[in-house]
């Protein structure tokens, strides 16, 4: 075999090689894009969220549900389970530990956050109401999507009751800060 033979044949292997590893990335990014793997180790399940809960090679046992108002998603074997206030590596770690006594060997499970629970604006806004949350979402934001101000909406007079507090507490938020999934804001209305 000459050696232009054998180079094109090793340039065919690399082009070959290169077009897999692509396709591969393309796969995850598709995948990625189609369910947001948690990413954030902290973050809490809540009334709303819409999750996927996959196990590897067990179509059957691979679900996709919204948390309801009662935390209590139904998945297979396992019977009712409340995920309330869970993050997604507790819930992955409950899921291996029970499935794994009496059904699987060695289960691979992967909790991806599909959607998560809407957060809610009232007071002074023209549309008050429950809105998707998005990351990276700030109250100024949060108050456009809610249709913007009000004549006598006070723009410093703004509160927030986040859903993680468990002590329900009002507290002073700005327009630049960041609002959380299940969070309430309220916008004031200025006395003038």
């Amino acid at each position: 075999m000459s050696n232009a033979a054998s180079g094109s044949s090793g340039f065919r292997q690399w082009v070959l090689v290169a077009a897999l590893l692509a396709a591969l990335g393309f796969a995850a990014d598709a995948q990625a894009q189609e369910a947001n793997v948690i990413t954030d180790s902290s973050y809490r399940l809540g009334t709303g969220d819409r999750i996927q809960i996959r196990v590897f090679g067990e179509p059957d046992l691979s679900v996709e549900t919204r948390i309801g108002d009662d935390g209590i998603i139904v998945y297979p074997f396992l019977g009712e389970l409340n995920l309330i206030g869970m993050t997604a590596r507790e819930l992955e770690s409950r899921l291996v530990n029970g499935l794994k006594p009496g059904y699987l060997v060695n289960p691979t499970v992967t909790v991806s956050l599909l959607e998560y629970r809407n957060f809610f604006i009232f007071g002074a806004v023209n549309s008050p109401g429950g809105y998707p949350f998005q990351p990276g979402l700030s109250v100024r934001q949060a108050v456009a999507l809610a249709g913007g101000f009000t004549e006598r909406a006070s723009r410093n007079r703004i509160e927030v009751v986040r859903d993680s507090d468990s002590s329900r507490n009002e507290r002073s938020i700005g327009l630049n800060d960041a609002i959380h999934p299940g969070d309430t804001v309220t916008v004031r209305e200025s006395f003038f």
